[in-house]
C-alpha cells in the first residue's frame, strides 16, 4: 500500500514556531485578571510555519522580474 508523505512544515526562523505570545501590560483589571495583549510574529503572521522554499523562491522571482 503506498504511503502518501507530505513535506514537513518549515518552522519560522524568526519565532522558532512560537508564533504568538501573550504579553502582560502590568497590573490587573477590576476582576483581578492580568491585562495582556497577544503579539504575533511578523514573519509568519502568527502561523509558526513558512511556505516551502520553492514557493518563497517563486515569489521572490515574481517580485524581481515584474518590470
Amino acid at each position: 500500500m503506498p504511503q502518501h508523505r507530505h513535506a514537513p512544515a518549515r518552522i519560522c526562523p524568526a519565532c522558532d514556531g512560537f508564533a504568538s505570545a501573550a504579553v502582560t501590560l502590568g497590573g490587573r483589571d477590576h476582576n483581578g485578571k492580568r491585562r495582556t495583549i497577544t503579539a504575533h510574529c511578523r514573519t509568519c503572521q502568527g502561523t509558526g510555519t513558512i511556505p516551502p522554499l520553492r514557493q518563497l523562491l517563486e515569489d521572490a522571482a515574481d517580485a524581481a522580474f515584474t518590470r
